[in-house]
């Protein structure tokens, strides 16, 4: 396979995170595919990089993409920033996301580093996840 399930998997990961009820009660609306321009909310979801590789096999087409949601927070300590994470790695851990392209076979959470960021002011939690795609 190649990278053509990237952009229906991103889709489907912030289609996913934007309806999570849980999700929703910690950052509102506040996902990102790049932070906007202007003030940005004290607490905020950041869809970020992604890495690719061929996953074929004897059944067919497949690629492996290994991504990350990254949680920034504004404010001081990591208590919030930790709760958007949570409800970030139960809404994504083994979800039957549906893509426009392709199968989504698996999706599993990988690690997390958390991390003061901007001169110790904010703090960012990244979150990779290995989502296994197949194609149609």
């Amino acid at each position: 396979m190649s990278y053509a399930g990237s952009g229906p998997l991103q889709a489907a990961v912030f289609d996913a995170l934007s309806a999570d009820a849980s999700v929703a009660a910690v950052v509102g609306s506040a996902i990102y595919d790049a932070e906007p321009a202007g003030n940005l909310p004290p607490l905020f979801v950041r869809l970020g990089s992604e890495t690719v590789r061929d996953a074929s096999d004897v059944s067919g087409a497949g690629a492996l993409h290994r991504f990350t949601v990254s949680v920034v927070s504004l404010q001081p300590g990591f208590a919030n920033a930790k709760q958007a994470a949570s409800a970030i790695c139960d809404a994504l851990q083994d979800a039957a996301l549906p893509l426009s392209r392709g199968r989504l076979v698996s999706l599993r959470f990988e690690r997390a580093n958390a991390r003061r960021i901007d001169s110790g002011s904010a703090r960012q939690i990244d979150l990779r996840f290995a989502a296994l795609v197949q194609g149609d």
